[in-house]
């Protein structure tokens, strides 16, 4: 049996050829999640398999750094066993999701952001990552900032802001303590920038995601997209679908098309995988 896994910093995907039902759990990005909260998630999921893992391919968040992908791979293999284990970046996910082995610029919005051209095998032109409180643009989490900052300040409309106590109903000091006290505060950000997504319709939710949408191909994509003369941009990710026609628009501004966003990577790493 092969176990695919995309793991985001939010929730992490599993499924399995031949197919079943996936398994959701929460995200195991390595800079936040603990050894022993890997090890918990993979027994759960583990107790949950009826065959023996063969093979497993794990995408995930965080899996950039050589350190922390040795980490993971060295808990992956604890609870698996597999004999073929490879992990890898959650952006070589995406890309093999919505390219398989054609070339084109693959971007994430989701929790957080990431983008790339892809060469048809590997991401051959990459960002340095900044992580979620300089980078993320775009992202889930960068939308929650902008939100915050303005609920904080005063600048938020003041039918806006109503709605947005109404909606998380905590005070200024509990948002400050959930960004700067609490784990996962990339979460917490992102869970914060889903009301954006919601009222996208009202002006200034819009204008707010145009906002993020506009730094992040700007700061981000378009370097990779002159030094590719690659002008296709297929996306993943939750924020990317939720948003799709604000975000084609805002590319269409910058000379890019959006070829095509999925939501969840998984159907297409299924694919890649089973075609392998």
């Amino acid at each position: 049996m092969i176990l695919v896994a995309d793991s985001g910093s939010t929730k992490t995907t599993w499924a399995t050829i031949p197919g079943g039902s996936p398994i959701v759990t929460e995200g195991l990005n390595p800079h936040f999640a603990s050894d022993a909260q890997v090890l918990d998630v993979c027994k759960a999921v583990r107790s949950e398999l009826a065959d023996t893992v063969d093979s497993l391919f794990f995408y995930g968040a965080g899996c950039g750094d050589q350190e922390q992908r040795q980490r993971m791979s060295g808990l992956l293999q604890q609870v698996f066993a597999p004999q073929c284990l490879c992990v890898e970046t959650d952006l070589l996910g995406a890309c093999r999701a919505v390219c398989g082995h054609h070339d084109g610029l693959v971007g994430i919005l989701g929790t957080g952001s990431n983008i790339c051209y892809f060469d048809g095998e590997k991401p051959s032109i990459t960002p340095f990552s900044t992580g979620y409180i300089l980078g993320d643009h775009g992202s889930g989490n960068h939308i929650g900032r902008l939100l915050l900052d303005d609920y904080l300040s005063g600048s938020m409309p003041s039918a806006m802001a109503r709605l947005f106590a109404n909606e998380y109903g905590l005070s200024p000091t509990q948002f400050m303590d959930a960004v700067y006290r609490q784990p996962f505060p990339n979460r917490f950000l992102a869970r914060i920038g889903h009301f954006a997504m919601l009222h996208q319709d009202v002006h200034y939710c819009r204008n707010l995601i145009n906002k993020a949408f506009r730094q992040w191909l700007r700061h981000d994509v378009l370097p990779i997209a002159r030094r590719s003369r690659c002008r296709r941009l297929s996306m993943v990710g939750g924020i990317a679908a939720s948003a799709f026609v604000l975000l084609s628009l805002q590319a269409e501004h910058v000379g890019l098309t959006v070829s095509g966003v999925q939501a969840d990577p998984m159907p297409g790493l299924l694919l890649f995988h089973s075609d392998c």
